[in-house]
């Protein structure tokens, strides 16, 4: 039996309608009982290590140093962490196909990818948990002193405090849920909360692998070890360019909620960041090794849970053109002189390497970029390439060891980049709606009335409505349930003034929500094709008539269903403490970085200042 047929199951077992909110007492008291439960167990033997009673753990971190060469206390929880992260990575992405395909829970234990993701998430917090109880033995130049004799490097401590945060994304997200009702997306509070810690792990992981190194090193054992210790920065760095992809999910799918221009803007900050990062602090090569290394994890991902689980196809951005770019950027500008090169590649990515993922886009992309894109998605791809070279420059020179020259940046640059990635976030944001624009659609039925599968005319009324559209089409989702399939995405083609014709088939039965969106510019309107009957919010259904007119409405309105109930002030509240949340993790991230680079040794050779481009 496959895991597809036990996830049916398992719904199966969990009741005939899902509920619309939060879990039922009867999942949560037993779940908290058992996470109370292993609190308690990991603070008992927590403090039988710190009193010397419990030896299993600092045993395990010499066997870790030896086979390593390197810190026990850096290596084992560096392990553990890698483990995890992937582990979290396949639940996330699995359950993301989920609700594609299927929509909301039966409840949050029903979900077989809910379980990869708790643990993966408790790997992330006890690996950080594990680096601060072993502790670095010794005050080092990065060290942070928790108690006497107790000294905890900053890697582990922020791996700790990304980890236990985004942990407790779970839970909230359940309250969430009774608050609010089941939005089905990826960008929700409490969402965000658990993408941004793992993803933000990635980096934290690569910290306390560089902590370790600089207390010293020694041959590593047997030749798997040693390749992986030889090759850690590549592999850290496509660690650290997965994490920052993460937020994609939904355009890597192809049912975004919100405007197109952040997805290239998201792919230009992730690779000018992690890519810039991992070439100064690597080899040559190591930005196009770190850039396969993502390639080859997000293709496994893409085969288990499409092929291998059935379920919606997970696409990707290519990061080949970035990397090789920095490469030849590396040729003339030298990577010792780090913001120097971070702003030469932030402007390398943010043209030539925007120009490549949008080719890729119309290649591999399931919504290709238009050229109504543009000029503002070239505007905003490249502000994030240079805000994100700068920064990735700064993280290449804290992580870069003790003997490397470390230039020095213009006072502010920094928070300069900072800015700009906050720009680049919050310039898209604004969405509005044409509720005055309407759609006459006629619906044709394929191969017989009784497939429930159906081709689609559309007349748009004012005709121009979709002439400079970023997307114009047929979405019909969370239909796993209905027999077949769980996405269908069908692109309209125009046929003449106002008119358009889906170029595939699309279904209106069953469990499938079939819509027509339309996005343009900083518009996202929808007009719903066929809604199901749905008890438990509750809502009506929508019949697909073969012929109809009805007005477009917020996008949102249609693809968040089930969000319902609330307060509009309480929701803003939540927002604001997800941005307090950001600024906590970015001034976390800027004292480790900040910890790492003041921690070089202080006779290092000096480049001189950057000058700001």
């Amino acid at each position: 039996m496959s895991l597809t047929h036990i996830a049916d199951l398992t719904s199966i077992f969990a009741g005939a309608a899902a509920p619309a909110r939060g879990a039922q007492l009867g999942q949560v008291i037993p779940a908290s009982i058992v996470a109370v439960l292993i609190v308690a167990a990991v603070a008992w033997l927590s403090v039988r290590h710190r009193r010397g009673t419990f030896r299993a753990l600092g045993n395990a971190g010499s066997r870790a140093e030896e086979a390593s060469g390197q810190a026990g206390w850096a290596t084992l929880p560096g392990l553990v962490a890698t483990v995890s992260l992937l582990v979290a990575a396949f639940g996330f992405y699995w359950d993301v196909s989920w609700h594609i395909d299927r929509g909301r829970d039966p409840g949050p234990f029903s979900n077989p990818a809910h379980f990869f993701i708790i643990f993966g998430l408790a790997g992330i917090a006890l690996a950080g948990w594990t680096a601060c109880l072993l502790g670095t033995g010794r005050p080092t130049r990065t060290s942070f002193r928790i108690g006497r004799s107790w000294h905890a490097p900053v890697g582990g401590l922020l791996l700790f405090l990304c980890g236990a945060i985004a942990l407790a994304g779970f839970p909230l997200d359940d309250v969430w849920h009774t608050l609010f009702g089941q939005d089905v997306t990826l960008w929700g509070p409490t969402h965000i909360q658990m993408i941004g810690g793992a993803s933000l792990a990635t980096l934290a992981m690569w910290a306390l692998f560089e902590e370790g190194r600089r207390e010293g090193a020694k041959r590593p054992r047997g030749r798997l070890v040693g390749w992986l210790v030889r090759n850690q920065d590549v592999l850290l760095g496509g660690a650290a360019l997965l994490g920052l992809s993460t937020l994609q999910g939904e355009f890597d799918y192809g049912v975004p909620q919100f405007r197109q221009l952040y997805q290239p803007a998201m792919i230009m900050l992730a690779a000018s960041i992690a890519l810039v990062a991992v070439r100064i602090r690597g080899r040559r090569g190591s930005a196009l090794g770190a850039a396969l290394f993502f390639l080859t994890v997000r293709g496994v991902l893409t085969l288990l849970i499409g092929p291998i689980l059935g379920r919606t196809t997970l696409h990707f951005p290519l990061y080949l053109v970035e990397a090789g770019l920095i490469e030849l950027v590396a040729l003339r500008v030298s990577t010792e002189r780090q913001i120097t090169f971070g702003v030469s590649c932030g402007a390398a990515i943010g043209t030539i390497g925007l120009g490549a993922e949008w080719g890729w886009s119309h290649v591999w992309m399931p919504l290709p970029w238009p050229a109504s894109l543009f000029p503002e998605g070239a505007l905003l791809g490249l502000l994030a390439a240079l805000a994100g070279g700068v920064l990735g420059g700064t993280l290449g020179r804290a992580l870069s060891p003790n003997n490397t020259p470390r230039q020095r940046s213009p006072r502010l640059l920094a928070a300069a980049a900072w800015i700009g990635v906050f720009a680049v976030i919050s310039l898209p944001l604004p969405m509005k709606a044409h509720t005055n624009y309407r759609a006459t659609v006629s619906l044709a039925p394929e191969h017989g009335i009784a497939t429930g599968w159906v081709r689609g005319t559309v007349h748009l009324h004012p005709a121009d409505a979709a002439l400079h559209a970023n997307w114009f089409n047929v979405t019909s989702w969370q239909g796993a349930g209905s027999g077949s399939g769980g996405l269908v995405i069908a692109p309209l083609e125009r046929l003449g003034d106002g008119t358009y014709r889906t170029t595939r088939r699309f279904p209106v039965y069953g469990q499938w929500k079939s819509l027509l969106r339309l996005h343009d510019g900083s518009s996202m309107q929808a007009v719903p094709i066929y809604l199901p009957a749905d008890r438990a919010i509750p809502a009506p259904e929508v019949p697909p008539f073969g012929h109809f007119q009805r007005a477009f409405e917020p996008d949102k309105r249609i693809l968040q269903r089930e969000a319902v109930g609330g307060s509009a002030g309480l929701e803003w509240v939540a927002y604001g403490l997800l941005a307090c949340l950001g600024v906590v993790w970015v001034a976390c991230l800027a004292w480790v970085i900040r910890r790492l680079d003041g921690g070089a040794a202080s006779t290092q050779a000096k480049v001189p200042r950057a000058v700001a481009a």
